[in-house]
């Protein structure tokens, strides 16, 4: 099969997956919103908790200091300072459309989780308490989508540096296992549904998709972000 094939095949691909995705969302906000899945949501919740004391999470000792440790993989400061350093080294590299495109990508992702959680504002969960201290809203989870738009976002751009598909595919693979594990931490740790968690993750995979799709078409259109793309870091 030759490039271009290939390349077709990929794009096509990618179109698919978004719209699973974005119809995937669709119809898991409307059975969140109305009230579809709470009992489940509930179920998982408490099938995480001591059973005679729901403020005790199931598993040894160690599991909950480190399921804190990671949620914050996926909090605005960590994000914030991950995205700001691969800003820097991409103003360093002089890939200076690619900062834009690094910018609008979460900006504008931050700013869709923020008014997705406004339009559907539904409240945490109270079936268990919460051990981490939360303000916003739940549908969808902050964490989930924030975190999987950015670490999927950066790491197709490293992706795009690496040569051979095993190293690709093993930048790819942690920008996926990041966000996942997050979501995971924000049921364990109760401040979260388990379908706030899933509606973060696929929210964020299609912006992120949808960020990656017009990033390839300004590519097609721009010689000069095509060649920066494309340039060796010196």
């Amino acid at each position: 099969m030759s490039g271009r094939h290939v390349a077709v095949t990929r794009l096509y691909g990618m179109l698919l997956l978004l719209l699973v995705c974005c119809l995937g969302f669709i119809a898991l906000s409307d059975e969140v919103t109305e009230g579809e899945t709470q009992d489940f949501d509930e179920r998982v919740l408490r099938a995480m908790r001591s059973p005679g004391d729901l403020s005790v999470p199931r598993g040894p000792w160690w599991l909950r200091p480190m399921a804190e440790d990671v949620t914050s993989l996926g909090g605005a400061p960590v994000l914030l300072l991950v995205t700001l350093a691969v800003l820097g080294f991409l103003l360093l590299a002089r890939r200076y459309r690619t900062v834009l495109l690094v910018l609008v990508a979460t900006v504008g992702g931050t700013l869709l989780n923020g008014g997705l959680k406004h339009l559907f504002a539904r409240p945490r969960p109270s079936v268990v308490p919460h051990l981490q201290h939360v303000v916003s809203t739940s549908f969808p989870s902050g964490h989930a989508m924030l975190s999987a738009i950015v670490y999927l976002t950066l790491g197709g751009l490293l992706a795009q540096l690496a040569e051979p598909r095993r190293l690709k595919a093993y930048i790819l693979t942690v920008a996926l296992m990041l966000p996942l594990l997050v979501g995971l931490t924000r049921v364990y740790l109760g401040v979260h549904y388990p379908t706030d968690v899933l509606g973060g993750w696929v929210a964020g995979l299609a912006w992120a998709l949808l960020t990656a799709l017009t990033a390839r078409a300004l590519r097609q259109r721009s010689p000069a972000l095509r060649e920066e793309t494309h340039r060796v870091v010196e």
